[in-house]
């Protein structure tokens, strides 16, 4: 019995990213009355990407499945508090599940089918500064970003095609439509061509109320787009996102653009994302941005980014993530300049 066992194979991996940068914008809007305040000089922690640290785990059971977890925290490298998550120590991500030839299952705090639909359609790559991510969060905040009480399931690739679909449990008891959140997302691979479609909806109130950034934003959102690599070096991108917010804007969003590796250690990418208000045509803006990467390693990296935007009417689109979310009316030029280490 002893020589017939055989031990189940398993690995925890602790993993992370560093990320900070200088910002400056020649405009800032003040929170507190929403005027210009001038231009600003900062240190932001993730100009490019999240400053965060994660533990991800797997377990072999056999037959080509795996147990597998993941806990992510986020941090402001600024002030070392938590950051770029709803609040919570492992605010980003936190949830178990099971991974095998029938596709991938998982259970918890986890990132919605929609979003990271969105995230593939990019040619920015969801940059902290001058993407995609920007229009997100102004909208919507975290909400579909950070899903509190899912499940989730994840097709595995069939003949090009994959699906995925989450439901999350609002969490109050006697009330089972607050905070309810569901999305759904199918994607078609067929060579160089990448075709993604992804829906959400969501319900005010919930758990998600009461983390420190709240994650329960009651909106309708919808996005398509394709993208098409002509080679590991070049690829464009477009798509069409749709931010229905209840008792505010219904804006949507036409995106393109690309990103180009001039050699495997460069890569130069931009992004234009044109917002309107469904409900006020008068509301629109139009962001323009681009980045310079310069790989010093596998893990070491050095950029540069340049942004536009220009508002109209009550949009306040903004620039970065971090210190200039929200933008005032008219243009605004900014430029991120940073350096990001992962392990």
């Amino acid at each position: 019995m002893a020589s017939g066992a055989a031990s189940a194979q398993s690995s925890v991996t602790l993993y992370g990213v560093v990320d900070g940068s200088i910002l400056y914008t020649s405009k800032t809007m003040n929170s507190k009355t929403g005027a210009d305040a001038g231009h600003q000089v900062s240190f932001t922690g993730g100009g490019m990407t999240a400053t965060l640290f994660g533990l991800r785990g797997a377990e072999d059971l056999g037959a080509g499945t795996r147990a597998i977890f993941d806990l992510e925290s986020g941090v402001n490298l600024a002030t070392g508090a938590f950051g770029h998550s709803n609040g919570n120590m492992f605010g980003r991500q936190a949830w178990v599940g099971i991974e095998g030839p029938y596709g991938k299952m998982a259970a918890g705090l986890q990132f919605s089918p929609f979003f990271l639909s969105i995230y593939d359609l990019d040619p920015r790559g969801m940059s902290n500064f001058g993407s995609g991510l920007l229009p997100y969060v102004d909208n919507v905040l975290v909400t579909g970003l950070f899903n509190n009480n899912a499940i989730s399931y994840t097709s595995p690739e069939i003949m090009g095609l994959q699906a995925a679909g989450m439901f999350s449990f609002g969490g109050t008891a006697g009330d089972f439509s607050a905070g309810r959140q569901y999305s759904a997302s199918l994607r078609y691979h067929l060579g160089a061509l990448t075709i993604s479609g992804a829906l959400y909806s969501g319900n005010a109130g919930g758990t998600g109320v009461s983390t420190p950034i709240p994650s329960t934003a009651e909106f309708v959102g919808r996005d398509i787009g394709a993208s098409y690599h002509f080679s590991n070096d070049f690829s464009i991108y477009a798509a069409y996102t749709l931010y229905k917010v209840a008792g505010s804007f219904d804006n949507a969003v036409y995106s393109g653009g690309f990103s180009y590796f001039v050699t495997p250690y460069l890569n130069v990418n931009a992004g234009v994302y044109y917002t309107r208000d469904g409900n006020e045509s008068s509301n629109h803006s139009i962001l323009a941005a681009s980045g310079v990467q310069f790989f010093l390693s596998k893990r070491t990296t050095l950029y540069g980014q340049v942004g536009y935007v220009n508002n109209h009417g009550r949009m306040d689109t903004g620039l970065s993530i971090n210190n200039a979310l929200y933008g005032v009316k008219g243009a605004t030029m900014g430029v991120s300049i940073g350096i990001r280490q992962m392990f």
